[in-house]
């Protein structure tokens, strides 16, 4: 029986899950009453335009993030650990890829999205997710890595994003992911940042409002904080928040520009 080496092309996965086993991760989750994201997707779809629930979840998670320094930070080293704590925020987005024909898993930082609007950040999500991986720019240092012998791509990556100078460009302030396009309902997961957001699918279930059962569209959402950086405490507070937010966009939200067409069909 043969046991062939793992494909090259997920390599670079290995080097990220070997650069974060010091993370010391717990798991929270919700459940998003998405009616308002919902209607206004319905709303921009009529008007032309096609709004991710990725975008609308980090739209949301950039704001509470900047209202949470604490949150929005990296760790690095053990005992003498230092912590570095981010002015702007950026989101960790995965992508699901091919690349020589391989299913794999890709990462993009979308850096100062607490400062932009749904149409700026859906214009950056069609930009990766409409992409080329296998001739995208972004996406060479990953090529490389494949290219490379595993020893040497080991020591690379982890050069690459462990000091706290360059965590945020390399990792993000705060990653989300999601298998909501598949019947998932909870998916928990981390993405080497503090905090990681996960999407599961959006299906109607029963609510209560006004003292009545009605369904509505929900969504299970889940957060994993890394302990070494935050408790519980300050993790639930991004959680109900970033809740808060979505339930009530965009009342919620009294700065946003109004949606501009972006074009796409991310879902």
């Amino acid at each position: 029986m043969r046991f062939p080496a793992i494909d090259r092309e997920r390599r670079h996965t290995l080097y990220f899950l070997r650069e974060i086993r010091r993370f010391s991760p717990v798991f929270l989750d919700t459940e998003v009453d998405m009616t308002a994201v919902t209607g206004h997707r319905e709303q921009a779809k009529a008007a032309g335009t096609r709004i991710s629930v990725i975008t609308y979840v980090v739209h949301s998670a950039a704001r509470v993030l900047a209202a949470h320094p604490e949150a929005n930070a990296a760790i690095h080293g053990g005992l003498f650990a230092r912590v570095a704590r981010y002015g702007g925020v950026a989101a960790k987005v995965t992508l699901d890829k091919r690349v020589n024909g391989r299913r794999v898993v890709l990462s993009t930082v979308l850096d100062g999205v607490h400062e932009e609007d749904l149409a700026g950040i859906q214009s950056r999500v069609d930009h990766f997710r409409d992409g080329d991986a296998e001739t995208m720019p972004e996406f060479a240092g990953a090529r490389k890595l494949h290219r490379l012998p595993p020893w040497l791509g080991r020591v690379l990556f982890a050069m690459a994003v462990r000091p706290l100078e360059v965590r945020a460009q390399r990792f993000g302030t705060f990653a989300v992911t999601s298998l909501g396009h598949r019947p998932v309902d909870g998916f928990h997961s981390v993405g080497g940042t503090t905090v990681t957001l996960g999407l599961g699918r959006i299906t109607d279930r029963p609510v209560v409002r006004d003292g009545r059962i009605t369904a509505a569209p929900v969504m299970r959402l889940s957060l994993a904080f890394d302990h070494r950086v935050i408790d519980g405490a300050e993790a639930a507070d991004v959680l109900a928040e970033i809740k808060q937010g979505l339930e009530s966009f965009p009342a919620h939200h009294p700065h946003r520009r109004e949606v501009a067409p972006v074009g796409g069909t991310n879902e």
